[in-house]
């Protein structure tokens, strides 16, 4: 049963304030050492053995056994909302660093402040001022971010078609309007029949701002990615008018038919299916979906399966170009007060997991164990001995769990890169870093990234809903341009004013 939002923030703070009460207690603060560190975090597919292979090795690099509660990705908001207002939060916990509920816990001192704690430990510190600086709250560090790609954005489209028709690698936004247009009306995959579209979109999980197909051709357009300078102050993307134009542009795709018709309640878990089955042509989305399309064409025929093409941000009608970076780094790790409560268990704690994301436990965390599942070859890791089902539990447990907790080789950048059995995925996977070095010269980053304002945390869950869904109802045709324009007033007027003010108040403090 899921408690009411309202309810879990008021018992996360009751939970906070036990805890530190507990801490207080003169007894509970002596050190201890911790053979044990107990860890939360997500969970893709079928949860470790703890006396598993993988674990076993990864705690021998360690010196301590990991007790680690896996939870489902599906569930995981609703399972930390509920541990923060226990009194059995873990020591370490992977989680959204500026979401309300853990900000509320870690100002309250449920968990430490980093701040100035990882310099110390190499392979802890950041190695990146802008990921650091993306993954604080108010300029503090409450958590160790788990890297992740800068500009990880990419369209991937039907290689077979595009060449059946004759179209060209598209650069800008009208061409791919174009390309869109070609798959949807000239029959590309000739059964003469008029049964396919150009773009897929699925119902978008993430709220405004999250990197969906909408925000990243907005970015295109010209609006700021999330948050921007304009005149001097940092506003919304959507109070800009290049946010508007790149709406009426994706509106015409919608209303000429070049999306699929359910691009509001599509399951994201399906974005692949259209694609593959030869119903959509186009995806906007991460990199890494180019390869994963790649190998599913190769399951089901592996003679015939060079059917993906890459290609990075479009450029605006003029001839400019805005790519739309990310963060940087998805999720921290977070280390809970509980019962790590004095500065040498926390550096025992800290030095433990300086261990875990050394580069022999980030090989073990992203890749599996050398001479088991992979092999080395020119730096590379290949897989092997993929038919054994021992091994298949390692490959599992590394690509479903383990790779979660890593930090400085994380999912997509493993600690050695991947070395694909063919030559179409191994292009594809190599593309990926092209395309984002190409990308990141015109990268736009989120200004407000770094910051988290009084009222988004007291009026969040209200306000981040207003925009996405005057947008799908706008590109749906449910409600005008007007009154797409009215919701953002709307917008402004439940607190999005106040939030505005906060956020120009907090950036304007963060170090230059």
């Amino acid at each position: 049963m899921k408690i009411p939002k309202l309810r879990r923030f008021a018992a996360a703070a009751l939970a906070v304030s036990t805890a530190l009460t507990v801490a207080a207690c003169g007894e509970e603060e002596k050190a201890a050492s911790f053979d044990s560190i107990t860890v939360m975090t997500k969970l893709f597919g079928t949860a470790p053995d703890p006396n598993g292979e993988l674990q076993q090795a990864i705690q021998k690099v360690i010196g301590k056994k990991l007790d680690i509660t896996w939870v489902p990705n599906a569930d995981y908001t609703d399972k930390l909302n509920v541990t923060l207002a226990s009194n059995n939060i873990p020591d370490v916990i992977v989680t959204n660093e500026k979401s309300p509920t853990f900000v509320r816990a870690a100002e309250a001192g449920a968990f430490w402040d980093l701040t100035d704690k990882l310099d110390k430990y190499p392979n802890l510190k950041p190695a990146d001022e802008r990921r650091a600086l993306n993954s604080s709250v108010n300029g503090k560090i409450y958590g160790i971010y788990r890297v992740r790609p800068l500009l990880r954005s990419a369209i991937v489209y039907r290689k077979d078609w595009a060449a059946k028709l004759g179209l060209q690698e598209p650069q800008t936004v009208d061409e791919l309007y174009q390309m869109a247009k070609a798959f949807t009306e000239r029959d590309p995959d000739g059964n003469g029949k008029k049964d396919t579209y150009g773009l897929i979109i699925p119902k978008w999980p993430g709220n405004y701002a999250s990197n969906s197909p909408y925000d990243t051709m907005e970015t295109w357009f010209g609006a700021p990615n999330g948050w921007g300078e304009r005149d001097g102050k940092i506003v919304p993307g959507f109070a800009t008018e290049e946010f508007y134009q790149a709406n009426r542009f994706m509106k015409k795709w919608v209303d000429e038919g070049l999306i699929n018709k359910d691009f509001a309640t599509l399951d994201a878990g399906s974005w692949n299916d259209p694609f593959v089955q030869g119903k959509g042509g186009i995806i906007i989305d991460v990199n890494v979906r180019g390869t994963d399309l790649a190998g599913r064409f190769r399951q089901a025929n592996p003679n015939d399966f060079d059917k993906v093409a890459m290609v990075g941000n479009m450029k605006r009608s003029d001839g400019q170009k805005f790519s739309i970076a990310f963060t940087g780094y998805l999720d921290v790790l977070a280390i809970s007060k509980q019962r790590i409560r004095t500065e040498e268990q926390l550096d025992e704690v800290l030095t433990t997991l300086d261990k875990l994301q050394s580069n022999e436990g980030s090989a073990l965390l992203t890749n599996g164990i050398e001479g088991r599942n992979y092999k080395l070859e020119d730096g590379k890791a290949a897989l092997i001995n993929q038919d054994d089902p021992a091994v298949k539990v390692i490959q599992n447990d590394v690509d479903k769990a383990f790779v979660q907790l890593g930090t400085r080789a994380s999912v997509g950048l493993g600690q050695y890169p991947i070395k694909y059995p063919n030559e179409i995925e191994q292009k594809l996977y190599d593309l990926r870093d092209t395309l984002m070095q190409e990308d990141l010269k015109t990268a736009v980053h989120n200004e407000a990234l770094p910051v988290l304002a009084p009222t988004q945390v007291e009026k969040g869950q209200t306000l981040d809903l207003i925009i996405p869904d005057a947008r799908i109802k706008y590109l749906s045709g449910t409600i005008t341009e007007e009154q797409l324009r009215a919701e953002v007033k709307r917008w402004y007027d439940s607190g999005g004013t106040q939030v505005a003010q906060e956020i120009n108040d907090l950036v304007s403090k963060l170090p230059k």
